[in-house]
């Protein structure tokens, strides 16, 4: 642990998020964190137990005199994204994450951080141990796999948990309440494909593109960032339009919900045509880099002379399948016409990649409106017909519709303008919050979202706001206090 961390407030929330750190826990890989989580039980003498699903659940008793309150249910996941910059060597597998104090925040050493949504976990666990926390009965709920599918929600039985009032600890802005979020759905296609003998008298080159933002594909969307698969699309076209080059291989992006920053491909090109294809390509890093301007400063294209390859993909499959790609929707597609500034409808292509005769794509659909949802499926289904791409449509999960009459949601505001003399902002959010299948299970939760300033989440440069953490604990510990 970075004992530097210690030295912030609170501490025991960092203390916690220190040792949230030193277990590796990638998602669908959180077997070290959870052990942890476990052993924290067993030494605070708190009762814990887990589904068959894997998630995690304590139970805390009321303070003394306040066993008649409302029993709170406070909610974290236990994953994180696990991503990292390109000339990074950690392993999120083993290796813990790296933290840095830098400038009032914490970061990760060019890693993500997994204060999404690790913090948190932190804060549920520290307002249990808090002799200064005045609370009724709570239980923490510590879900598995937000990231990659929502699985640990998905699997939540009813009767697991006997709380009536849930507060997720997943939101990334400090000052707002959220009460809704957008459900989503993945788009994922694939088709197989032969190749050819590349043709005679041509060079081998690797097209690199790196540099980009990235970022969340629900809270960052609405910034205008670059998808690197879209940029190298767009450039292979032009490539095999203006100079007859060949492609053969792809590898785009990675996951799911992370804005695509890299991406790599290997094409052959005529040698007659080689010199005006690369001066193409410095042309095209200029035009990309003049089109970012003011969001994707560290853009960079490269383009390398390589061996060439010996085989590449067949003609007709390979434009289909760029074709397909370049088609594809990517970023806002509707913005929200109930609530501001709020994005209503998304995709974000999240990868694809073409390689040993295989072909694939992946995408995740948001929206807070379900036939919206639906009808940017029903898109996806006829891009890929008319590229004899087959595609299925998975993983759909529900959004949350907000309920501003909500008992939970009138303490928080109460609250926060009592005690910061401010008015929280009452907000939805285009990310998926697992609220919105806890009420597919639980119809009669009562819920609510806040959290701490994070910056960047699913992205090298992750970071959380010290002075929000100590804020937004203080807040959670003001709430559990004013329960009834």
């Amino acid at each position: 642990m970075n004992n530097e961390l210690l030295t912030l407030y609170p501490k025991s929330l960092w203390e916690n998020f220190g040792h949230i750190c030193d277990a590796p826990h990638p998602s669908k890989h959180e077997e070290a964190v959870v052990k942890w989580l476990l052993s924290w039980g067993k030494e605070n003498n708190i009762k814990v137990e887990r589904d068959e699903t894997g998630n995690v659940l304590f139970t805390v008793p009321a303070t003394p005199g306040m066993e008649g309150r409302t029993p709170v249910i406070l909610q974290a996941h236990c994953d994180m994204v696990p991503q990292a910059d390109g000339d990074s060597s950690h392993n999120f597998l083993t290796d813990p994450i790296e933290t840095v104090i830098d400038n009032g925040w914490v970061r990760a050493n060019k890693t993500t951080l997994g204060a999404d949504n690790g913090i948190g976990v932190a804060a549920a666990l520290a307002a249990a141990t808090d002799p200064n926390c005045q609370h009724g009965p709570i239980e923490i709920l510590i879900t598995i796999d937000e990231e990659t599918g929502m699985t640990g929600a998905f699997g939540l039985k009813p009767g697991f948990v006997k709380g009536k009032i849930l507060v997720n600890l997943d939101s990334e802005t400090e000052g707002e309440l959220y009460v809704g979020c957008a459900g989503g759905m993945d788009a994922n296609f694939h088709r197989t494909y032969t190749t050819v003998a590349t043709p005679a008298n041509c060079r081998g080159y690797k097209l690199f593109i790196t540099g980009l933002h990235g970022g969340h594909s629900g809270m960052d969307i609405h910034l205008g960032r670059a998808n690197a698969n879209k940029i190298a699309t767009r450039f292979l076209q032009k490539a095999v339009r203006c100079f007859g080059a060949s492609v053969a291989s792809i590898n785009g992006g990675g996951l799911r919900n992370a804005i695509p920053r890299e991406a790599t491909a290997f094409l052959a090109v005529p040698a007659d045509k080689a010199p005006e294809f690369e001066s193409f390509a410095k042309e095209f890093e200029k035009t990309v880099k003049n089109e970012f301007a003011l969001t994707e400063e560290g853009f960079s294209l490269s383009v390398t002379a390589t061996d060439t390859p010996k085989e590449v993909i067949e003609p007709k499959a390979q434009n289909q399948f760029l074709n397909m790609i370049f088609a594809i929707p990517n970023g806002v597609q509707r913005m929200s016409d109930s609530m501001k500034d709020l994005v209503e409808t998304s995709n974000n292509l999240a990868n694809f990649v073409a390689e040993n005769g295989e072909m694939s794509a992946k995408c995740l659909l948001r929206s807070s409106v379900n036939s919206a949802k639906e009808a940017l499926g029903e898109k996806m289904v006829a891009i890929a017909e008319l590229a004899d791409c087959n595609i299925e449509l998975t993983g759909g999960y529900p959004g949350w519709n907000p309920n501003m009459k909500s008992p939970i949601l009138n303490t928080c505001m109460s609250v926060y303008k009592e005690k910061f003399g401010a008015e929280p902002k009452v907000m939805a959010i285009h990310a998926g919050l697992e609220c919105g299948l806890f009420g597919v299970c639980y119809p009669d939760w009562d819920m609510v979202s806040f959290g701490p300033t994070i910056q960047h989440p699913h992205s090298p440069v992750e970071r959380v706001n010290i002075e929000s953490v100590g804020k937004f604990y203080d807040f959670l510990v003001e709430v559990l206090k004013n329960v009834k």
